[in-house]
């Protein structure tokens, strides 16, 4: 049985981890020539080497036998967030991030339906309205600048259904089976599956010594650790709280874009974003009760 935090400090964890999976996107306006593939590949690259590092200095020789411990489980799950690397990359290239970010918003939904199929977890009536809310504040954060004209966006679109459908997949491994197998190699298998992909793609790589400076940042601090943040913090929160907290990646984007790119959100994206925040918080607060807390650690 792996060692549990408070659901407090889960939460804490979780936010941390989606709000640090936001700063890419002030980061990568700062590239000079890597882009698209060679952004995924790089960034997959330092993130499996922080992860492999972590576990070496945790395990020494062991951390071998720790990824042959994670199994099936462990190969599903590093499969799963090989998929959600690549397919919000290739997502980007053939429609636009507002479509692209607007399929993701759905995660949350997809996690509470599998988690009610296979975890046989009830959903409380409190986190279905915290679900149906957050998606339409996406909507209404996003909703001026979709598109969907031509087949090209619509297979975007397709595409992008990938990172919610591998996230909720994702989240109810993590679920029945995080709390006995130590899941984190995942995140290390996930990196190295993501860069064999996008190696073919990214070739002839471009990017300078800046550039990969600026990766290797990502790699670590934007996908390695928070990634094993949320393998940790899933320990001690249901599913559909995992899928719900996510979203704060993309609520806090536009505001590192504003405050480090000076791109400026309009008054959709700031209205939106307070009702998708409204939602996560009201959710949280509401979960926090003492019943109502071990009700949920029940079901989880």
């Amino acid at each position: 049985m792996r060692k549990q935090l408070s659901h407090r400090s889960a939460i804490a964890l979780m936010a941390c981890a989606a709000i640090m999976w936001s700063i890419a996107g002030v980061l990568t306006r700062q590239l000079d020539a890597a882009r698209g593939f060679e952004i995924t590949f790089w960034r997959s690259v330092f993130s499996g080497l922080f992860v492999f590092v972590v576990l070496f200095c945790q395990k020494g020789i062991g951390s071998v036998r720790l990824i042959q411990d994670a199994g099936r489980w462990g190969l599903l799950s590093g499969l799963m967030w090989g998929v959600m690397f690549c397919c919000f990359m290739l997502a980007l290239t053939m429609t636009t991030v507002a479509n692209t970010l607007i399929v993701m918003s759905v995660a949350p939904l997809l996690t509470a339906l599998l988690a009610l199929l296979f975890l046989k977890q009830g959903i409380a009536p409190r986190t279905w309205a915290a679900i149906i809310f957050a998606f339409l504040g996406m909507v209404w954060m996003f909703a001026g600048s979709l598109e969907a004209e031509d087949g090209k966006h619509i297979a975007g679109m397709l595409v992008a259904l990938g990172v919610p459908l591998a996230a909720a997949v994702n989240v109810i491994v993590m679920k029945r089976a995080g709390q006995k197998l130590d899941l984190i190699p995942s995140v290390l298998l996930g990196s190295l599956f993501s860069l064999l992909a996008m190696l073919p793609l990214a070739w002839p790589l471009q990017a300078s010594w800046h550039d990969i400076g600026i990766l290797a940042v990502l790699g670590v601090f934007q996908l390695g650790l928070p990634c094993m943040m949320m393998v940790i913090a899933a320990r001690s929160l249901s599913a559909p709280e995992i899928s719900l907290l996510a979203l704060l990646e993309v609520v806090f984007g536009p505001v590192w874009a504003w405050l480090g790119a000076g791109e400026i959100p309009d008054r959709a994206s700031l209205t939106g974003g307070v009702v998708v925040l409204a939602a996560l918080l009201l959710n949280e607060l509401t979960s926090l009760h003492p019943r109502r807390r071990h009700a949920q650690a029940e079901r989880a």
